[in-house]
């Protein structure tokens, strides 16, 4: 790619710095994350890929340093969406995609998906269902520098049972339908639950998510009935756990999503329809949640078009849609941990800092809600001690606001420097 002279002449200090000098970030002010502390006039000094100091005042470059100048920014961690999909961007005709597009295609668009958010600011994201194992070979390319995107975190193929949200051939014609089974992601009994855990191991993935209820968008009745027994909930977990691989729990509906927090599992996804009582439950078990309000808020806005989706799904979205927003006030107020996650793909790659701002409108302070997107995403997947949080020894994971979003949440809409792994992909 053609570089102008100006940006030929960054990328070789740059370069140059990470072989011999320091990257020297000067920050205005400074969301570590490690805290509720905002910290003002602050060096980070960034190695190859990791932070090796974070010192008061802004520090004095040698003639081997680059110095970043984001003296009127906020700089803070590289975001995190625990909760993506870039093989899809839904459309009125995203239901006969499967009959046009290949593989390939769905690969090719998915990298355009991949680099929007990157750009936007996210720098780690937990992919979490596709098909044609399009996550894992992005997960691959992204890392091998073939394509620019976030660091990802694969589910692979979600796990269904036959006619769930994520069986794949819900609402085709007989002839199509078929009988999927454990290699699909669909699944009936213990057994098979335990095969198809083991088969998404085999495909490189990192994690595994299981469609607990039913869903807003499959073409199926309900929208939040329970899909999984205790049975075979208890098999994934327990495989899973064999395989070191956590557990990411679509649900929407208060029985399903109880039978999934009562086997163990590490996250809920929108949980829509949860009480008191499942509040509670997830408490106790240390279960996060993941919103997805802004997923919640695009299907219910489209549910008034006349046209926009089949009419057994038009009803699902403009119901259950419209309550994740109240669910989520709900849970921070009862304390339950809270991990950021938009459902991207649902609604258009890119935009996925619009969950800041419904998080806030119903109490959240903005730093916690930054915090959501940063530390606690990486608790979540059990990698905090590597990112999360800017501090010496983690990698290198650094974003930056103009302003304050603090004072004005939508600037975190405006994302101007963007640092993955100690590499500037945007300034």
């Amino acid at each position: 790619m053609y570089k102008t002279p100006v940006a030929l002449l960054l990328s070789t200090l740059f370069a140059s710095a990470q072989v011999c000098g320091a990257t020297l970030i000067h920050a205005g002010k400074l969301i570590t994350a490690e805290n509720k502390q905002v910290l003002s006039e602050h060096t980070i000094v960034v190695k190859q890929d990791k932070i090796v100091a974070l010192e008061a005042g802004f520090r004095q470059p040698t003639t081997e340093d680059v110095v970043i100048d984001l003296t009127q920014h906020t700089v803070m961690p590289g975001l995190m969406d625990m909760h993506t999909h870039f093989y899809t961007q839904f459309s009125p005709t995203v239901y006969s995609e499967g009959f046009t597009m290949n593989e390939a295609d769905y690969a090719l668009r998915g990298a355009t998906f991949a680099e929007k958010t990157l750009m936007a600011g996210f720098t780690t994201v937990r992919e979490l269902g596709d098909n044609h194992q399009i996550s894992t070979a992005l997960k691959k390319a992204i890392a091998k520098g073939y394509i620019k995107g976030p660091r990802i975190f694969a589910a692979g193929k979600s796990l269904a049972t036959t006619g769930g949200h994520a069986d794949p051939t819900n609402g085709v014609a007989a002839v199509y339908m078929a009988d999927p089974g454990p290699k699909d992601g669909v699944i009936n009994g213990a057994d098979e639950a335990r095969k198809a855990v083991r088969q998404r191991y085999k495909e490189g993935s990192d994690l595994i998510k299981i469609t607990a209820t039913g869903g807003v968008l499959s073409v199926a009745k309900s929208g939040s009935n329970p899909q999984f027994t205790d049975a075979e909930l208890a098999a994934i977990v327990s495989t899973a756990k064999d395989y070191g691989m956590k557990v990411a729990v679509h649900a929407h509906g208060k029985e399903g999503m109880e039978r999934a927090i009562k086997a163990g599992v590490d996250s809920i996804e929108h949980g829509t329809y949860m009480d008191k009582n499942t509040m509670a439950m997830m408490r106790k078990q240390g279960t996060y949640f993941v919103p997805t309000i802004s997923a919640g808020k695009w299907a219910e806005e489209k549910s008034a078009i006349a046209g926009f989706f089949p009419e057994l799904v038009r009803p699902k979205a403009a119901t259950i849609g419209g309550r994740i927003q109240q669910t989520f006030a709900e849970a921070y107020k009862a304390g339950v941990k809270i991990a950021f996650g938009t459902d991207a793909g649902v609604y258009e790659h890119g935009n996925n800092w619009r969950e800041f701002v419904y998080m806030t409108e119903v109490g959240m302070p903005a730093l916690e809600a930054i915090q959501s997107a940063t530390i606690e995403g990486a608790r979540l997947l059990g990698v905090a001690d590597e990112l999360g949080s800017i501090k010496a020894g983690k990698i290198a994971d650094i974003v930056a606001v103009p302003g304050d979003p603090l004072q004005d949440i939508n600037l975190m809409g405006q994302v101007s420097f963007v640092m993955k792994a100690g590499q500037i992909y945007k300034q």
